[in-house]
């Protein structure tokens, strides 16, 4: 008896807008803090801003129970991708910190500056996998959903009797 996507994908689609909130949240906090300064000089900060309030939109968008289809696969995939770009941008950041390792995320719970950047390297990155996990769920419903399609002997809509027309034939308007 298999799961229905939809219990699937409404964690997914929450955890997403929790990690994107999260990752707003920290982000906002260094940006009000420095917004005496120059914008472009925190354009990663700036973009990964942008790219957590996208995410939260369409977290919640997606979230309406009358949305039920899976069809946002696409859209799910570039959101990884954007997320996957603020990522290596974080990690670009944080490696001249002299934070240690950028991935030992053990330590994001102390308070420290080092600890909130990497908090933000880690959220980045779990938003990015569920943004993934959640295209491919979309990948792997519209495929079943292509599987599932009934053949016909040749016709093209057995209830209605109507001939399938050839792939090469003009089309009748």
């Amino acid at each position: 008896m298999p799961i229905s996507p939809r219990l699937v994908n409404i964690p997914l689609r929450i955890g997403e807008l929790a990690f994107a909130a999260t990752v707003a949240g920290l982000i906002g906090r260094y940006l009000h803090r420095v917004h005496n300064t120059r914008a472009w000089d925190h354009k990663r900060f700036i973009y990964t801003e942008v790219v957590a309030g996208l995410a939260m939109l369409l977290a919640l968008l997606w979230l309406i129970p009358f949305n039920a289809n899976i069809v946002h696969h696409v859209v799910d995939l570039l959101m990884f991708v954007l997320w996957m770009i603020a990522f290596g941008l974080l990690v670009n950041f944080i490696g001249p910190l002299k934070c240690g390792s950028v991935f030992s995320w053990g330590d994001i719970t102390e308070k420290g500056t080092c600890q909130r950047w990497k908090a933000a390297v880690a959220f980045t990155f779990l938003s990015a996998m569920f943004w993934l996990a959640s295209a491919l769920l979309g990948m792997w419903m519209a495929r079943r959903a292509r599987r599932n399609v009934v053949a016909t002997d040749g016709t093209h809509g057995a209830a209605t009797g109507a001939p399938r027309r050839k792939w090469y034939s003009n089309a009748k308007v």
